[in-house]
C-alpha cells in the first residue's frame, strides 16, 4: 500500500450467528483527514440511527463494498472460508486507486479475513477504528433490509422481526412451516437438531405414507431430463433442476444471454390425456410467478436488476418427446 493519502480501509461483517439469510462482509474506505461525527460500532445505534448513518456514510465514503455470500455457499464452504470469501468480494468492489493509496487496512475481530500481511486484525475494531464502524453500519442496514424484503415472501417466519436469528419466535415458525431450503442454513446445528424432530420439517419430500408409482416417476425423470437437453440445444445454461423449497418448486432453472427462465414441465403419456400446457392455468402462474420470486431474492440480492421470465415445455409420449415450448411472461 502507498501511504501518500490518509485513507483507511474497515472490514466487518454481518449475519454470523443467524440461522437464516445470507452472511454479509462490508468494506468502507474513509479519509481520515476529515472528521466523522456519529460513526461507532453499530451495535450501539438505535436502527433509525443506522439507517442514518448509512445514508450519511454512502455520502462522505471514499468507496463502500458489499461481499454477499449466500446460504448455499455458506453451507458449502463453512464459516472461515466464508468470511473470506465475502471479504475479498467487499474489498475488491472498492475502487482500484482507493485501495492503492490506502495506507491502513482494519479487520474487525480474530480473523484476516483478506490473508494479508498489511491488514490489521483487530477485536472490536468496531468500536475504536471509524472506518470499520462505518463498515458495521453499512453492512447491518443491508442485511437487515434484504431480511424485510424476505419477510414480504415468507411473512410467517419474521425475518423483519428477528433477522434470521434463533429467536423463540423463529424456532416456533420452524416447527410449524419448515425449513426454507436456500434460506435456512442447513449446516448450522439448531436447523440440523430441528430438522430430526418430526417428519413435518422434511420440507417437499413425500410423507411417509405416500406411495409413489415408480414407472411414473420415472418417466417424469426422464421427461424432465429431455426438456434439459432441448434447453440445452438451444442454448440455454441449466442452473438448477428441482429447485424447491416449503412453499414452492420449480422444475427447471435456466439461462441465456442474462435472463433467467423458469421452466415448468408438464407430461402427458398421450394425447387423450390433453394437452400438457392447458394445466398452466392462472393459479398455476400465479404460483410459478411466486416460486420464481422467491428464488430471485434468494439468488439475486439484487433482484430488480435482473431479467426473469416464465417458460413451459410439454412432452408426451414413451419415452417422452417434446411437443412445444412457449414463454409464458
Amino acid at each position: 500500500m502507498k501511504a501518500s493519502k490518509n485513507i483507511t480501509i474497515g472490514i466487518d461483517e454481518v449475519g454470523r450467528g443467524p440461522w437464516a439469510g445470507p452472511l454479509l462482509v462490508s468494506a468502507v474506505a474513509l479519509d481520515m483527514d476529515l472528521s466523522y461525527d456519529g460513526l461507532r460500532d453499530s451495535k450501539k445505534l438505535t436502527k433509525k440511527r443506522r439507517q442514518i448513518e448509512s445514508i450519511y456514510i454512502k455520502q462522505v465514503a471514499l468507496g463502500i463494498g458489499l461481499g454477499w455470500v449466500n446460504v448455499n455457499e455458506l453451507d458449502d464452504l463453512g464459516m472461515t472460508k466464508s468470511l473470506k470469501l465475502g471479504a475479498r468480494r467487499a474489498y475488491n468492489q472498492l475502487p482500484l486507486t482507493v485501495r492503492n493509496d490506502a495506507n491502513r487496512l482494519v479487520i474487525d475481530g480474530n480473523i484476516n479475513m483478506l490473508d494479508s500481511d498489511q491488514a490489521t486484525v483487530l477485536i472490536k475494531a468496531d468500536a475504536k477504528v471509524q472506518a470499520v464502524s462505518a463498515a458495521s453500519i453499512v453492512a447491518k442496514v443491508a442485511r437487515d433490509d434484504y431480511m424485510a424484503r424476505l419477510s414480504v415472501i415468507f411473512p410467517q417466519y419474521g425475518f423483519d422481526r428477528h433477522s434470521g436469528y434463533g429467536t423463540k419466535a423463529h424456532a416456533e415458525a420452524l416447527r410449524q412451516f419448515g425449513v426454507i431450503q436456500g434460506v435456512h442454513r442447513l449446516s448450522f446445528t439448531p436447523i440440523k437438531r430441528l430438522l430430526g424432530l418430526t417428519d413435518e420439517f422434511r420440507g417437499p419430500q413425500q410423507a411417509s405414507g405416500d406411495v409413489a408409482d415408480d414407472s411414473t416417476t420415472a418417466i417424469g425423470r426422464r421427461a424432465e431430463a429431455i426438456a434439459c437437453e432441448y434447453l440445452i440445444d438451444m442454448g440455454y445454461d441449466i442452473v438448477s433442476r428441482n429447485w424447491r423449497t416449503r412453499v414452492c418448486e420449480i422444475d427447471i432453472v435456466a439461462r441465456r444471454q442474462r435472463v433467467t427462465y423458469f421452466v415448468e414441465v408438464k407430461y402427458r403419456h398421450n394425447q387423450l390425456c390433453g394437452d400438457g400446457l392447458a394445466a398452466i392455468t392462472k393459479e398455476k402462474l400465479r404460483q410459478m410467478r411466486f416460486a420464481a420470486q422467491v428464488y430471485m431474492h434468494d439468488v439475486y440480492h439484487d433482484a430488480a436488476s435482473e431479467q426473469a421470465r416464465l417458460a413451459a415445455i410439454a412432452l408426451e409420449g414413451d419415452p417422452p418427446v417434446v411437443k412445444d415450448f412457449i414463454l409464458l411472461g
